[in-house]
Protein backbone atom coordinates (compact mmCIF):
# COMPACT_ATOMS: atom_id res chain seq x y z
CA UNK A 1 0.00 0.00 0.00
CA UNK A 2 1.27 3.36 -0.99
CA UNK A 3 0.43 6.53 0.10
CA UNK A 4 0.12 9.99 -1.66
CA UNK A 5 1.45 13.23 -0.17
CA UNK A 6 -1.44 15.64 -1.30
CA UNK A 7 0.19 19.24 -2.05
CA UNK A 8 -0.87 21.55 0.46
CA UNK A 9 -4.20 24.01 -0.30
CA UNK A 10 -2.67 27.03 -1.72
CA UNK A 11 0.94 28.10 -1.73
CA UNK A 12 2.44 29.72 1.60
CA UNK A 13 2.68 33.43 0.86
CA UNK A 14 5.61 35.25 1.37
CA UNK A 15 3.35 38.18 4.35
CA UNK A 16 2.32 35.03 6.07
CA UNK A 17 6.16 35.16 7.50
CA UNK A 18 5.56 36.38 11.42
CA UNK A 19 4.75 39.71 11.79
CA UNK A 20 6.55 42.08 13.79
CA UNK A 21 4.69 42.66 16.83
CA UNK A 22 4.86 46.90 17.52
CA UNK A 23 2.56 47.26 20.49
CA UNK A 24 2.27 46.31 23.63
CA UNK A 25 -0.19 46.74 26.68
CA UNK A 26 1.30 46.35 30.44
CA UNK A 27 -0.48 46.22 33.02
CA UNK A 28 0.25 47.40 36.56
CA UNK A 29 0.57 43.58 37.74
CA UNK A 30 3.27 43.27 35.73
CA UNK A 31 1.17 41.51 33.06
CA UNK A 32 2.08 41.96 29.45
CA UNK A 33 0.03 41.29 26.11
CA UNK A 34 2.06 41.65 22.62
CA UNK A 35 0.18 42.38 19.48
CA UNK A 36 0.56 44.57 16.54
CA UNK A 37 0.30 48.25 16.94
CA UNK A 38 -1.16 51.09 14.59
CA UNK A 39 -3.32 54.25 14.95
CA UNK A 40 -0.49 56.82 16.87
CA UNK A 41 2.74 56.21 17.88
CA UNK A 42 4.37 56.48 21.97
CA UNK A 43 3.06 55.86 25.12
CA UNK A 44 -0.22 56.63 26.79
CA UNK A 45 -1.44 55.17 30.85
CA UNK A 46 -5.05 54.34 31.32
CA UNK A 47 -7.56 52.18 33.00
CA UNK A 48 -8.21 49.44 30.82
CA UNK A 49 -12.05 48.49 30.12
CA UNK A 50 -14.09 46.20 27.96
CA UNK A 51 -16.87 47.39 26.07
CA UNK A 52 -19.51 45.10 24.75
CA UNK A 53 -21.07 46.67 21.29
CA UNK A 54 -20.89 45.80 18.37
CA UNK A 55 -21.83 49.00 16.45
CA UNK A 56 -20.39 52.67 17.05
CA UNK A 57 -17.31 52.43 17.97
CA UNK A 58 -16.51 56.35 16.75
CA UNK A 59 -19.78 57.35 18.85
CA UNK A 60 -17.42 55.28 21.53
CA UNK A 61 -14.02 56.03 20.87
CA UNK A 62 -15.36 60.25 20.74
CA UNK A 63 -17.16 59.67 24.35
CA UNK A 64 -15.89 62.27 26.80
CA UNK A 65 -16.89 60.19 29.13
CA UNK A 66 -14.29 57.26 28.17
CA UNK A 67 -11.13 59.98 28.88
CA UNK A 68 -8.34 58.31 30.70
CA UNK A 69 -9.24 55.12 29.72
CA UNK A 70 -8.40 52.16 26.89
CA UNK A 71 -11.51 50.59 25.58
CA UNK A 72 -11.30 46.77 24.61
CA UNK A 73 -13.79 46.04 22.24
CA UNK A 74 -15.10 42.39 22.97
CA UNK A 75 -16.44 42.39 19.42
CA UNK A 76 -13.77 41.31 17.05
CA UNK A 77 -14.21 43.54 14.15
CA UNK A 78 -13.99 46.88 14.73
CA UNK A 79 -13.09 49.50 11.82
CA UNK A 80 -14.46 47.74 9.07
CA UNK A 81 -17.02 50.93 8.45
CA UNK A 82 -14.68 53.05 8.97
CA UNK A 83 -15.13 56.69 10.12
CA UNK A 84 -16.72 59.98 9.01
CA UNK A 85 -17.11 63.66 10.45
CA UNK A 86 -20.48 62.86 11.90
CA UNK A 87 -20.21 60.06 14.10
CA UNK A 88 -18.45 61.64 16.81
CA UNK A 89 -19.98 62.93 20.26
CA UNK A 90 -16.87 65.66 22.07
CA UNK A 91 -18.16 68.85 22.31
CA UNK A 92 -16.92 71.17 20.40
CA UNK A 93 -14.72 68.52 18.17
CA UNK A 94 -12.02 70.22 17.63
CA UNK A 95 -8.10 69.79 17.63
CA UNK A 96 -7.91 68.09 21.23
CA UNK A 97 -9.48 65.33 21.54
CA UNK A 98 -11.25 64.61 24.75
CA UNK A 99 -12.72 61.02 24.42
CA UNK A 100 -10.82 57.68 24.64
CA UNK A 101 -6.70 57.33 25.14
CA UNK A 102 -6.59 54.27 23.20
CA UNK A 103 -8.38 50.93 22.10
CA UNK A 104 -7.43 47.54 21.62
CA UNK A 105 -8.97 44.77 19.46
CA UNK A 106 -8.69 41.67 18.05
CA UNK A 107 -8.56 41.06 14.19
CA UNK A 108 -6.39 43.61 11.92
CA UNK A 109 -8.95 46.58 10.48
CA UNK A 110 -10.06 45.74 7.40
CA UNK A 111 -10.66 48.12 4.88
CA UNK A 112 -13.30 50.47 5.19
CA UNK A 113 -16.90 48.87 3.44
CA UNK A 114 -19.49 51.52 4.75
CA UNK A 115 -21.25 54.09 2.02
CA UNK A 116 -20.61 57.06 5.02
CA UNK A 117 -16.81 55.98 5.65
CA UNK A 118 -14.78 59.34 5.03
CA UNK A 119 -11.48 57.93 6.48
CA UNK A 120 -9.55 54.47 7.49
CA UNK A 121 -9.93 54.11 11.01
CA UNK A 122 -6.04 53.78 11.37
CA UNK A 123 -5.43 57.32 9.97
CA UNK A 124 -8.29 58.86 12.00
CA UNK A 125 -6.35 57.37 14.93
CA UNK A 126 -3.47 58.84 13.83
CA UNK A 127 -4.99 62.25 13.60
CA UNK A 128 -6.27 62.32 16.74
CA UNK A 129 -3.09 61.15 18.53
CA UNK A 130 -4.67 57.75 19.86
CA UNK A 131 -2.95 54.34 20.16
CA UNK A 132 -4.37 51.02 18.88
CA UNK A 133 -3.76 48.11 19.40
CA UNK A 134 -5.00 44.44 17.70
CA UNK A 135 -3.91 40.96 17.47
CA UNK A 136 -3.80 40.18 20.97
CA UNK A 137 -6.32 37.53 23.02
CA UNK A 138 -9.11 39.94 24.08
CA UNK A 139 -11.51 37.26 25.51
CA UNK A 140 -8.55 36.52 28.09
CA UNK A 141 -8.23 40.38 28.92
CA UNK A 142 -11.21 40.77 28.98
CA UNK A 143 -11.43 37.71 31.79
CA UNK A 144 -8.45 39.29 33.78
CA UNK A 145 -10.91 42.27 34.27
CA UNK A 146 -13.67 40.55 35.27
CA UNK A 147 -11.70 38.81 37.79
CA UNK A 148 -9.33 41.14 39.22
CA UNK A 149 -11.16 44.49 37.59
CA UNK A 150 -10.18 47.46 35.91
CA UNK A 151 -6.65 47.41 35.76
CA UNK A 152 -4.39 50.94 35.36
CA UNK A 153 -2.21 49.82 32.03
CA UNK A 154 0.76 51.29 29.93
CA UNK A 155 -0.40 51.09 25.76
CA UNK A 156 2.94 51.44 23.79
CA UNK A 157 3.36 51.48 19.76
CA UNK A 158 6.40 51.34 18.31
CA UNK A 159 7.18 50.36 15.08
CA UNK A 160 10.77 49.32 15.68
CA UNK A 161 8.77 46.74 18.19
CA UNK A 162 11.73 47.50 20.85
CA UNK A 163 10.15 48.19 24.29
CA UNK A 164 11.12 48.73 27.66
CA UNK A 165 8.80 46.49 30.01
CA UNK A 166 10.09 47.50 33.45
CA UNK A 167 9.64 50.70 32.63
CA UNK A 168 6.84 50.40 31.27
CA UNK A 169 5.25 48.22 33.75
CA UNK A 170 6.45 50.91 36.57
CA UNK A 171 4.58 53.55 34.73
CA UNK A 172 1.46 51.58 34.78
CA UNK A 173 2.00 50.87 38.65
CA UNK A 174 2.47 54.86 39.54
CA UNK A 175 -0.14 56.27 37.24
CA UNK A 176 -2.89 57.24 39.90
CA UNK A 177 -5.82 55.87 38.28
CA UNK A 178 -9.79 57.42 38.23
CA UNK A 179 -10.16 57.52 42.03
CA UNK A 180 -10.07 60.69 43.10
CA UNK A 181 -9.13 62.01 39.87
CA UNK A 182 -11.86 65.62 38.48
CA UNK A 183 -11.32 65.36 34.54
CA UNK A 184 -14.28 67.52 33.65
CA UNK A 185 -12.05 70.36 33.34
CA UNK A 186 -10.47 68.31 30.37
CA UNK A 187 -13.31 67.48 28.64
CA UNK A 188 -15.80 70.52 29.49
CA UNK A 189 -16.80 73.66 26.93
CA UNK A 190 -14.28 76.71 27.47
CA UNK A 191 -16.83 79.54 27.74
CA UNK A 192 -20.70 79.47 26.87
CA UNK A 193 -21.69 78.23 23.76
CA UNK A 194 -25.44 78.16 21.84
CA UNK A 195 -26.50 74.63 20.22
CA UNK A 196 -29.05 73.98 18.12
CA UNK A 197 -28.33 71.07 15.70
CA UNK A 198 -31.14 68.30 15.61
CA UNK A 199 -31.37 64.87 15.01
CA UNK A 200 -29.71 63.17 12.08
CA UNK A 201 -32.21 62.15 9.26
CA UNK A 202 -31.35 59.73 6.53
CA UNK A 203 -31.02 61.41 3.37
CA UNK A 204 -31.45 65.04 4.69
CA UNK A 205 -28.02 65.09 7.74
CA UNK A 206 -28.91 66.93 10.97
CA UNK A 207 -31.16 69.62 11.06
CA UNK A 208 -31.56 72.99 13.13
CA UNK A 209 -34.10 73.79 15.79
CA UNK A 210 -36.09 77.49 15.16
CA UNK A 211 -38.70 77.65 16.77
CA UNK A 212 -38.13 76.44 21.05
CA UNK A 213 -40.45 76.57 23.88
CA UNK A 214 -38.12 75.97 26.60
CA UNK A 215 -34.87 77.26 27.61
CA UNK A 216 -32.17 74.25 29.28
CA UNK A 217 -29.03 75.16 30.75
CA UNK A 218 -26.66 72.41 29.78
CA UNK A 219 -23.68 71.83 32.17
CA UNK A 220 -20.91 70.14 30.73
CA UNK A 221 -19.13 67.73 32.42
CA UNK A 222 -17.96 66.14 29.38
CA UNK A 223 -21.36 66.33 27.48
CA UNK A 224 -22.18 64.39 24.22
CA UNK A 225 -23.61 65.73 21.36
CA UNK A 226 -26.94 63.68 20.51
CA UNK A 227 -27.80 64.27 24.11
CA UNK A 228 -28.14 67.96 23.14
CA UNK A 229 -29.70 66.75 19.76
CA UNK A 230 -32.36 65.08 21.48
CA UNK A 231 -33.31 68.23 23.53
CA UNK A 232 -33.19 70.26 20.53
CA UNK A 233 -35.41 67.87 18.69
CA UNK A 234 -37.82 69.04 21.33
CA UNK A 235 -37.91 72.50 20.73
CA UNK A 236 -35.30 73.20 23.46
CA UNK A 237 -33.28 76.43 23.52
CA UNK A 238 -29.37 74.83 24.74
CA UNK A 239 -27.03 76.88 26.06
CA UNK A 240 -23.55 74.93 27.03
CA UNK A 241 -22.10 76.74 30.32
CA UNK A 242 -18.53 75.17 31.55
CA UNK A 243 -18.65 72.40 34.67
CA UNK A 244 -17.56 74.82 36.82
CA UNK A 245 -20.50 77.68 36.01
CA UNK A 246 -21.74 79.12 39.65
CA UNK A 247 -25.65 78.64 40.30
CA UNK A 248 -25.88 82.10 40.20
CA UNK A 249 -24.51 82.70 36.71
CA UNK A 250 -26.58 79.69 35.50
CA UNK A 251 -30.06 81.18 37.30
CA UNK A 252 -29.01 84.49 35.58
CA UNK A 253 -29.34 83.01 31.96
CA UNK A 254 -33.26 82.22 32.87
CA UNK A 255 -33.20 78.89 32.42
CA UNK A 256 -36.55 76.44 32.38
CA UNK A 257 -34.50 73.77 32.93
CA UNK A 258 -31.32 72.28 33.39
CA UNK A 259 -29.18 69.46 32.44
CA UNK A 260 -26.25 67.73 33.93
CA UNK A 261 -24.24 65.81 31.42
CA UNK A 262 -22.58 62.76 31.60
CA UNK A 263 -18.18 62.53 31.62
CA UNK A 264 -15.24 61.11 32.91
CA UNK A 265 -13.96 61.19 36.24
CA UNK A 266 -14.53 60.28 39.87
CA UNK A 267 -17.92 62.22 40.54
CA UNK A 268 -17.03 62.54 44.51
CA UNK A 269 -14.09 64.80 42.63
CA UNK A 270 -16.64 66.92 40.34
CA UNK A 271 -18.71 67.26 43.33
CA UNK A 272 -16.10 69.31 45.10
CA UNK A 273 -17.08 72.34 43.57
CA UNK A 274 -21.02 70.83 41.43
CA UNK A 275 -22.66 69.18 44.59
CA UNK A 276 -22.93 73.44 45.37
CA UNK A 277 -24.30 74.52 42.53
CA UNK A 278 -26.55 71.71 42.42
CA UNK A 279 -28.16 72.09 45.34
CA UNK A 280 -28.49 75.83 45.26
CA UNK A 281 -30.55 74.88 42.05
CA UNK A 282 -32.58 72.73 43.84
CA UNK A 283 -33.72 75.30 46.51
CA UNK A 284 -35.00 77.78 42.70
CA UNK A 285 -37.44 74.16 42.22
CA UNK A 286 -36.35 74.48 38.93
CA UNK A 287 -36.20 70.93 36.85
CA UNK A 288 -32.92 69.66 36.90
CA UNK A 289 -32.45 66.30 34.68
CA UNK A 290 -29.11 64.33 35.05
CA UNK A 291 -27.32 61.30 32.87
CA UNK A 292 -24.39 59.26 34.00
CA UNK A 293 -21.72 61.47 36.04
CA UNK A 294 -24.58 63.79 36.18
CA UNK A 295 -26.78 61.09 37.54
CA UNK A 296 -23.81 60.66 40.02
CA UNK A 297 -23.53 64.05 41.09
CA UNK A 298 -27.00 64.90 41.50
CA UNK A 299 -27.04 61.93 44.04
CA UNK A 300 -23.87 63.31 45.79
CA UNK A 301 -25.98 66.50 46.15
CA UNK A 302 -29.00 64.72 47.65
CA UNK A 303 -26.98 63.01 50.71
CA UNK A 304 -25.81 59.81 48.85
CA UNK A 305 -22.44 58.39 48.20
CA UNK A 306 -20.93 56.55 45.28
CA UNK A 307 -18.49 53.78 44.74
CA UNK A 308 -15.79 52.78 42.39
CA UNK A 309 -16.93 49.47 40.30
CA UNK A 310 -15.18 46.16 40.16
CA UNK A 311 -15.46 45.85 36.04
CA UNK A 312 -18.10 49.41 35.24
CA UNK A 313 -20.85 49.11 32.51
CA UNK A 314 -20.07 49.66 29.13
CA UNK A 315 -21.92 48.38 26.19
CA UNK A 316 -25.25 48.61 24.50
CA UNK A 317 -26.81 45.65 25.62
CA UNK A 318 -27.76 46.39 29.38
CA UNK A 319 -30.89 45.51 30.86
CA UNK A 320 -32.62 48.03 33.40
CA UNK A 321 -35.86 48.18 35.30
CA UNK A 322 -37.71 51.18 35.61
CA UNK A 323 -40.43 50.80 38.29
CA UNK A 324 -42.15 54.15 36.91
CA UNK A 325 -43.62 52.04 34.00
CA UNK A 326 -42.74 48.47 35.17
CA UNK A 327 -40.86 47.95 31.56
CA UNK A 328 -37.27 46.51 30.88
CA UNK A 329 -35.41 48.34 28.74
CA UNK A 330 -32.37 47.66 26.70
CA UNK A 331 -29.74 50.80 27.40
CA UNK A 332 -26.36 52.35 26.49
CA UNK A 333 -24.14 52.39 29.54
CA UNK A 334 -20.70 53.95 30.10
CA UNK A 335 -19.75 53.84 33.97
CA UNK A 336 -16.91 53.05 36.13
CA UNK A 337 -18.25 54.63 39.19
CA UNK A 338 -22.02 54.07 40.33
CA UNK A 339 -24.27 55.71 43.06
CA UNK A 340 -24.95 53.51 46.17
CA UNK A 341 -28.43 52.73 46.57
CA UNK A 342 -28.57 51.89 50.16
CA UNK A 343 -27.25 55.29 50.71
CA UNK A 344 -30.45 57.21 49.22
CA UNK A 345 -32.07 59.68 51.62
CA UNK A 346 -35.90 59.09 52.31
CA UNK A 347 -36.63 62.31 50.28
CA UNK A 348 -35.29 60.04 47.24
CA UNK A 349 -36.48 57.14 45.47
CA UNK A 350 -34.73 54.92 43.01
CA UNK A 351 -36.39 54.70 39.68
CA UNK A 352 -34.06 52.29 37.69
CA UNK A 353 -32.03 48.87 38.27
CA UNK A 354 -29.61 47.32 36.44
CA UNK A 355 -30.75 43.55 36.17
CA UNK A 356 -26.90 42.60 35.39
CA UNK A 357 -25.67 43.46 38.82
CA UNK A 358 -28.64 45.20 41.16
CA UNK A 359 -27.09 48.74 41.03
CA UNK A 360 -28.93 51.54 40.99
CA UNK A 361 -29.67 53.41 37.11
CA UNK A 362 -32.13 55.30 38.01
CA UNK A 363 -33.53 58.15 41.07
CA UNK A 364 -36.17 61.16 41.26
CA UNK A 365 -37.17 63.06 44.07
CA UNK A 366 -39.97 62.54 45.84
CA UNK A 367 -41.35 66.03 45.86
CA UNK A 368 -39.04 68.24 43.73
CA UNK A 369 -38.84 67.93 39.64
CA UNK A 370 -35.50 66.47 39.88
CA UNK A 371 -34.53 63.08 38.48
CA UNK A 372 -31.42 61.46 36.57
CA UNK A 373 -29.93 58.40 35.08
CA UNK A 374 -27.42 56.02 35.43
CA UNK A 375 -27.50 54.74 31.59
CA UNK A 376 -27.61 56.92 27.99
CA UNK A 377 -30.98 57.50 26.60
CA UNK A 378 -29.42 59.38 23.68
CA UNK A 379 -29.09 55.78 22.12
CA UNK A 380 -25.73 56.86 20.43
CA UNK A 381 -24.46 54.24 20.08
CA UNK A 382 -27.13 51.83 21.38
CA UNK A 383 -31.02 51.14 21.33
CA UNK A 384 -33.90 53.65 21.87
CA UNK A 385 -35.84 52.40 24.58
CA UNK A 386 -35.01 55.41 26.95
CA UNK A 387 -35.79 58.10 24.62
CA UNK A 388 -38.70 58.77 26.94
CA UNK A 389 -36.41 60.35 29.57
CA UNK A 390 -35.93 63.41 27.17
CA UNK A 391 -39.95 63.96 27.06
CA UNK A 392 -40.24 63.57 30.92
CA UNK A 393 -38.07 65.96 31.36
CA UNK A 394 -40.00 68.36 29.00
CA UNK A 395 -42.81 67.60 30.76
CA UNK A 396 -41.39 69.09 34.05
CA UNK A 397 -41.18 72.13 32.54
CA UNK A 398 -43.78 72.70 31.09
CA UNK A 399 -46.08 72.56 34.02
CA UNK A 400 -43.73 74.34 36.05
Amino acid sequence: MTTETLPPISPTPADWAPRLKTGRLVLADGSVFEGFGFGATGTALGEVCFNTAMTGYQEILTDPSYAGQFITFTFPHIGNVGTNAEDQEQLPPGENFTGARGLIIKADITQPSNWRAAQHLDTWLKDRGIIGLCGIDTRALTAHIREHGMPNAALAHAQDGVFDLPSLKAESAAWPGLIDQDLAPEVTTNENANWSQTSWVFSEGFGESTDTTHHVVAIDFGVKRNILRLLADRGCKITVVPASTSADDILALQPDGVFLSNGPGDPAATGSYAVKTIQKLMETGIPIFGICLGHQILALALGATTTKMHQGHHGANHPVMDYTTGKVEVTSMNHGFAVDGDTLPDTVEATHTSLFDGSNCGLRHKTLPVFSVQHHPEASPGPRDSHYLFDRFIDHMATR
